[in-house]
């Protein structure tokens, strides 16, 4: 056995999928060529566009292909049960993204990001690359300070230990320990997770070699409810630990009271200027990044922006004004 294939044995792969027809054949064939035969498991949450006859077709090829149906369709549950199901005698979860592209020798450079660093966690920054003309606004947005806000894990720097970031590699047996992902959250179940690590003295490395690519939303309806389940996500995660948020994830909200004050403008213009304030400065941004670009495309980052900012700041602020969650703190799952 090759050393890769040593290494490949303390490895579970899991890959939360739900209709993913489109990418889950070069996905697989990556990670096939990638992880020197470590068990690959596709959590299907119920797919209906071939998704898993797509798998069971890799399944007759490759035996380290595995298939297991996510009645709960959420992302945290289909990991949870995959852990549960087949990485009990694993040391390392591998959790990968089907609207992700990788790098080669994705697997090996985080194993050694977390044997040289000491980490319980190695997490990775997303890059956004998109193709048609909405898509590349997004991307712009995405990648840039008026879409994330600096955010660490958005962008590729130094490595270093962080808080959070785009969940890669960790530790099984931290994993069970804590109780996994909560299954009641669908969304920033990786930063809520990540709390739990870190105070049962996991620590998280941020690794840039290994950067991933993400495909954005293609229409910019899907963007905005994929950013409203973000905020409810990140209101949720901040209500069961007592945190707050950073000023940079604070100023999101702002949006929606902004936007609430428009209707007031027939009474006296004045209530239109925080609206239009935060729509100039982002559109100028935008328009900035298109003229560097030299693509109308780009220039139109500023309005992908603003998608953005109102659907944060309104699924935060939704979720923020519910009852307060009975489970505080506690996972959905006890995966001991």
């Amino acid at each position: 056995m090759t050393g890769l294939g040593l290494l490949a044995g303390d490895v579970l792969v899991v890959i939360p999928c739900l209709n993913e027809r489109a990418n889950l054949p070069r996905l697989l064939d990556r990670l096939i060529a990638d992880t020197g035969g470590a068990d690959i498991v596709v959590a299907d949450g119920g797919s209906t566009d071939g998704s898993q006859e797509i798998v069971a077709d890799y399944r007759r090829r490759f035996r380290n292909i595995h298939l297991l149906a996510n009645l709960r369709r959420v992302q945290s549950a289909g990991i949870n049960l995959a852990v549960t199901a087949m990485g009990r005698d694993k040391r390392w979860l591998l959790r990968i993204d089907a609207h992700c592209d990788y790098p080669p020798g994705y697997m090996a450079g985080l194993l050694d990001s977390a044997v040289r660093h000491g980490a319980a966690s190695v997490v990775v920054p997303m890059i956004t690359r998109g193709h048609g003309c909405f898509q590349r606004a997004c991307a712009e947005a995405q990648n840039s300070l008026i879409g994330t806000g600096g955010s660490p894990h958005r962008h590729v720097g130094a490595g270093r230990y962080v808080d959070h970031g785009h969940h890669a590699l960790m530790r099984i047996d931290l994993f069970l320990r804590v109780g996994g992902y909560r299954e009641a959250q669908s969304h920033n179940e990786d930063a809520e997770l990540d709390i739990r690590l870190r105070a049962a003295g996991g620590r998280i490395w941020l690794e840039p070699r290994q950067a991933i690519v993400y495909h954005p939303r293609k229409t910019a309806g899907a963007l905005l409810r994929q950013y409203f389940k973000y905020g409810e996500g990140r209101a949720r995660t901040m209500r069961l630990h007592g945190s707050r948020l950073k000023p940079r994830q604070a100023a999101p909200l702002l949006v929606p009271f902004a936007v609430a004050l428009l209707p007031f403008a027939l009474l006296h213009p004045i209530f239109a200027l925080p609206a239009a304030a935060w729509a100039a400065i982002c559109l100028l941004y935008g328009l900035l990044l298109g003229v560097r670009a030299r693509s109308a495309c780009i220039a139109a980052s500023g309005v992908a922006a603003m998608i953005m900012h109102l659907g944060w700041g309104s699924g935060y602020l939704r979720q923020f004004l519910q009852p307060r969650p009975r489970d505080r703190y506690l996972p959905a799952l006890t995966l001991r």
